[in-house]
């Protein structure tokens, strides 16, 4: 009798306090949450946003697009130059039409190439110096690489249950 009780005590305390009985608690072996707790799972409050999610976002887009991982991670070894260079010739294309939707790349130093120039650029980490560098910061160089920055990045909403390690899921046919 007395867990009949507690059932339509606790029933009526949902419905009209929105929470159980202290007493229920302690016979059930529960505890409240914390009200901020509580309150995240009321908004509905999104995982957290790891850093490696774009890297991982990104690198599956190029997957699904050109199969970029597909041909990394295969062993060219036993293939011709020639059937190297058609299979990269097709996943170039799609792997640069995927890139430009998704991330506007813009030159660090907007250059050419085998001049000299004098970096205006202030951060430290934007510019590397190579070769023959002195022990103060070189006022300039010759410009061997221009460097790549993101511009924009538009990538689409990441899906909170999707796991986002996941590059590529298998594929698996059914006949």
């Amino acid at each position: 009798m007395g867990r009949i009780w507690l059932a339509i005590r606790s029933f009526f305390s949902i419905l009209f306090q929105g929470k159980l009985p202290d007493d229920g608690l302690i016979v059930l072996g529960l505890t409240r949450r914390s009200a901020s707790a509580t309150k995240s799972m009321q908004t509905g409050a999104a995982p957290a946003v790891r850093a490696t999610d774009g890297a991982l976002q990104i690198l599956s887009i190029l997957q699904r697009d050109s199969r970029l991982v597909d041909f990394i991670m295969e062993d060219v070894a036993a293939y011709s130059d020639e059937q190297i260079g058609a299979a990269v010739r097709g996943l170039h294309d799609q792997a640069r039409e995927s890139l430009k939707r998704y991330v506007k790349l813009e030159p660090v130093i907007d250059g050419v190439e085998g001049t000299f120039t004098n970096p205006t650029v202030s951060d430290s980490a934007a510019v590397k110096f190579i070769g023959n560098v002195p022990a103060g910061k070189p006022q300039g160089g010759v410009l061997r690489h221009k460097g790549w920055r993101a511009g924009r990045i538009d990538l689409p909403a990441l899906n909170a249950k999707q796991d986002s390690s996941i590059i590529a899921p298998a594929e698996l046919e059914i006949e």
